[in-house]
């Protein structure tokens, strides 16, 4: 069975149709690459995806279960978005941290605001903190931050605050990590510490959609690749068919373009 199923999402500003009918399936270990042109929606569906913004059509699956389904979009409160919103950690292009708060505590703050909603917080409060302190201080170990954790964000580099917004991501334990141009804002010396972490979460089978402008990262890392084009799938495929015998005109178009450095 899928872990992720997305059938026919449609998503319009105004008069401009961003996503135009996107399917797409994933299994559980699965890394899928998105590339494709600035303007072509595929930071708009990971939006959607993570319920950032709500589809004007289509359905989203998560194994057999319907997560979304734009014909019952309207009586869909808050709550229950956030609670569907858990099923997807995303990790921005500008980390997105809070600059008045530790890299520790900004890996532990969603846990804990998320731990205060259950009916049992008050009577656990101290072994359910010690949990999530223990679990935020492993993964920032995990992301080569161990003597990080009590600095601020303005204390770090691009490239180690982005590992704390992976940390603060996977501290949530989604099924699924989405990547939004993860190194869009970092120079080549930090995009390489930044794409090692990403490696290695894709070597420990973790499921990740990455949408990226990185084409030869995208082409070592990826299990499946999906070429967007004007809001619409133009090709997909694994690495070797996608960036080894192109099929679409546009894809071959657009991979040239990043051989010729355009």
């Amino acid at each position: 069975m899928s872990v992720l199923k997305v059938e026919n999402i449609q998503k319009s500003f105004g008069d401009t149709k961003v996503l135009d009918g996107i399917s797409f399936t994933m299994e559980k270990g699965e890394v899928l690459a998105m590339i494709g042109s600035s303007g072509s929606g595929k930071t708009t569906l990971l939006r959607c995806l993570n319920f950032l913004e709500r589809p004007d059509g289509g359905r989203i699956l998560m194994g057999d279960k319907v997560l979304f389904d734009a014909a019952d979009a309207r009586t869909l409160r808050e709550k229950e978005i956030r609670k569907k919103r858990l099923h997807f950690g995303l990790v921005f292009q500008n980390f997105n941290l809070f600059p008045q708060y530790t890299a520790l505590q900004n890996v532990m703050l969603a846990r804990e605001l998320l731990a205060k909603e259950e009916p049992d917080y008050k009577a656990s409060k101290r072994r359910i903190h010690e949990e999530i302190e223990e679990q935020s201080r492993s993964l920032l170990i995990q992301m080569g931050l161990k003597d990080r954790m009590q600095n601020y964000p303005h204390q770090l580099s691009g490239g180690q605050c982005q590992r704390v917004a992976i940390a603060r991501a996977l501290n949530l334990q989604p099924d699924i990590l989405c990547f939004d141009e993860p190194t869009s804002a970092l120079d080549p010396e930090l995009t390489g510490e930044v794409l090692k972490v990403i490696r290695e979460l894709a070597d420990k089978n973790t499921t990740m959609i990455i949408v990226t402008h990185e084409m030869g990262f995208a082409r070592d890392v990826s299990s499946k690749v999906i070429f967007m084009d004007d809001g619409r799938i133009c090709e997909m495929g694994t690495p070797q068919e996608v960036f080894g015998n192109p099929q679409q005109a546009r894809t071959k178009q657009f991979l040239a373009s990043y051989k010729n450095g355009v």
